[in-house]
């Protein structure tokens, strides 16, 4: 499984997360301590807001331990809103159009987790995402669909519409449906990241599964969302409950919301997960 990081507050370098803590997101690539995968080597990426609205990126194929730009690119840039994603791929091709984060318009979207047997389901899947929205495919992944799905059940809509929570329920509901209906009832799991360049998401959800991990801390800068903590202070970190929406909107606190309050049922996943591993 992928590791991520997002991060909403004040203005600050990316190093400050990506690749500056003793368990930052370069490290967790090479030593994943809460994931399936402990190594994530196949391709990273960054995604960051400034002066424009629409998000800049930069994604390689290579680990992210081994790009020498890496470590100046985040010294360098600035930003109030960020993600940063590290991936081990899950059946689809390493190539740069596969790598997160994605983009559409404003939005940013970077994503942990899978659909068991996308390749049955991925024409279905795919169906989803308005005519509109498909040309803005690049890649093969479940994730980049889902995104583009997402965005065309609100965030790119009719009137310039942007109801993100709505949106992502709405598709998670579709999406569960989908890998229920299909033999087997294959797993399907959600912990992603969405941003508009203002307010931020994260969601940790799972059908038939169980949910990836998912840890939220705020401090005076701002609100931090991870697969796992970055450093060795874990006390200062909150677990996401399964199941789960967290919101950090500008100069708000952070909020963390049962995604049925908003009408998608629970779905208990029996968990394979491992316990937290020591370095």
């Amino acid at each position: 499984m992928c590791r991520w990081i997002a991060y909403r507050g004040r203005t600050i370098p990316l190093e400050h997360y990506v690749t500056e803590p003793s368990h930052s997101l370069v490290s967790q690539s090479i030593q994943a301590l809460e994931s399936t995968a402990s190594i994530n080597g196949d391709g990273f990426g960054l995604g960051w807001y400034g002066e424009h609205p629409e998000p800049g990126r930069y994604r390689d194929v290579q680990p992210a331990w081994s790009d020498d730009n890496l470590r100046y690119l985040c010294r360098h840039l600035h930003s109030h809103l960020f993600f940063a994603h590290v991936r081990a791929a899950t059946g689809t091709p390493i190539t740069r159009p596969n790598c997160h984060p994605f983009a559409c318009g404003p939005w940013l979207f970077m994503h942990n987790g899978y659909i068991g047997d996308w390749a049955r389901l991925r024409r279905p899947i795919e169906a989803l995402i308005p005519d509109a929205l498909y040309p803005s495919r690049s890649g093969t992944t479940d994730s980049e669909a889902i995104f583009l799905a997402i965005a065309g059940a609100g965030l790119m809509g009719p009137g310039g519409r942007r109801d993100p929570v709505t949106a992502t329920v709405e598709t998670l509901a579709a999406l569960t449906r989908l890998v229920d209906e299909d033999e087997g009832a294959h797993p399907f799991r959600f912990t992603a990241a969405l941003a508009d360049g203002h307010d931020l998401y994260a969601f940790r959800y799972a059908a038939n599964d169980a949910a990836n991990t998912l840890y939220y801390r705020q401090s005076e800068d701002g609100v931090v969302v991870a697969s796992e903590p970055v450093d060795r202070k874990h006390a200062e970190w909150i677990a996401v409950p399964d199941h789960s929406l967290v919101v950090a909107r500008r100069d708000e606190p952070v909020e963390v919301h049962p995604l049925t309050a908003f009408g998608l049922p629970h779905r208990a996943g029996v968990s394979r997960l491992p316990v937290r591993k020591t370095a």
